[in-house]
């Protein structure tokens, strides 16, 4: 089987992905990009030039493809115009195009294109969980529902995203859940754990501190300054608030002065694992998130989490009370109240947490996705050689 995959640029959180695809007896792969990423740019969140330092081109087959964009980038529609595309796809004579995210010109010309010559699988990760009322909801339903009529299958990240594309015209026979997962065996390796407690003991935290750690982008959507208000409000002296992470509420943030707060700046993924395992317990108090890959990231950390009800990932990876907290986005005080509970379980009672974050992520890993994604391939192709069949 020949799979052609079409994103935009290389991303850390695909990558495993693909290496993982690519060792698969059944598959042939070649992932197509768009674009080079930020390493010639900056990248508008961390508000400075990034480069991860892990791989993400090598276990696998992917080209480049030209971009004559006059402004290239993943952060418009006309940001990813790759002409070329249609074309190469062709050559490489897919049996089967997978296509992350239909935003971009090119990408919804292929899905156009190819749709009812082979099949036409998608992934994405929205939600309805911010969706706009009124006749703008209107009007984008029924764009997305034209959308989505081009797509044979579709790859669902988690529950909020099913339900997302159930609103828009896919069928329960369309759809295949594909978990959304991180590499878990980098993050849960003894290395990063030995390596997290000597972090610990370089910003003077001590074994009776409870670390709350934000790790993330440094900007208004994941409230950053909501997480530092509610800390400020708690009374224990031995609870510390570290930012892993950069972006353009930073200097405002810093000028707080807070008391028991620290500010690692931007850490790049090599270091991430050993940020996680410093901390006792992980928050992301976004206003919006289609999932938040930082939790799975926590979790295969054994850490517990906390969360908004507005990060997608909050209804599949929390188990309230047994792993984490979900707190109201629209209610300062339920994140205090989360805090209280996390606190007051001291770090014994979160470390037990912890453990049970690691075994819920167990059923969220890149083996898991790879083998959805196969199964729902073969399905696909066998439901279409068997309507062509008919229609012969």
């Amino acid at each position: 089987m020949r799979l052609a995959i079409v994103t935009t640029h290389p991303i850390q959180y695909h990558a495993p992905v693909f290496r993982e695809l690519a060792q698969r007896e059944t598959i042939q792969l070649r992932v197509f990009y768009g674009w080079q990423g930020t390493v010639n740019s900056v990248d508008v969140g961390f508000g400075q030039h990034v480069e991860w330092d892990i791989p993400l081109l090598q276990g696998y087959d992917s080209e480049f493809l030209e971009n004559v964009a006059s402004e290239p980038g993943s952060f418009s529609f006309r940001g990813i115009d790759t002409p070329s595309l249609i074309n190469r796809v062709t050559d490489w004579q897919a049996d089967a195009i997978l296509i992350y995210g239909w935003c971009y010109k090119s990408h919804l010309a292929a899905m156009r294109h190819f749709h009812g010559k082979i099949p036409v699988c998608f992934r994405g990760d929205s939600t309805l969980l911010n969706e706009i009322g009124g006749i703008r909801r209107v009007l984008r339903r029924t764009l997305l529902r034209w959308v989505y009529s081009h797509v044979d299958m579709a790859f669902s990240v988690g529950t909020h995203n099913h339900i997302y594309f159930r609103r828009h015209g896919l069928d329960e026979h369309r759809i295949i859940h594909a978990p959304h997962a991180v590499d878990n065996t980098r993050f849960a390796s003894p290395e990063a754990r030995t390596e997290g407690m000597r972090l610990r003991h370089s910003l003077g935290l001590t074994e009776t501190d409870i670390v709350v750690l934000f790790p993330g982008k440094l900007e208004p959507i994941k409230q950053p300054q909501e997480l530092l208000k509610a800390v400020r409000r708690l009374s224990d002296h031995k609870v510390n608030l570290v930012f892993a992470g950069s972006g353009p509420l930073e200097e405002s943030l810093r000028s707080v002065n807070a008391p028991r707060t620290q500010f690692l700046g931007f850490q790049n993924q090599s270091q991430m694992p050993s940020v996680y395992h410093m901390a006792d317990v992980v928050c992301l108090p976004s206003k919006s998130e289609t999932w938040g890959l930082v939790l799975n990231e926590a979790m295969a950390c054994s850490r517990p989490i906390i969360a908004s009800d507005t990060v997608g990932a909050a209804a599949d990876l929390i188990e309230p009370h047994r792993n984490g907290w979900v707190f109201r986005s629209s209610d300062p005080e339920s994140l205090v109240q989360a805090l209280v509970q996390a606190v007051a379980m001291k770090r014994e009672g979160l470390r037990e947490f912890g453990r049970h974050s690691a075994r819920i992520i167990d059923n969220w890993s890149i083996p898991q996705q790879a083998t959805a994604i196969v199964n729902g391939l073969r399905h696909v192709i066998y439901r279409t050689e068997v309507t062509d069949r008919i229609a012969a």
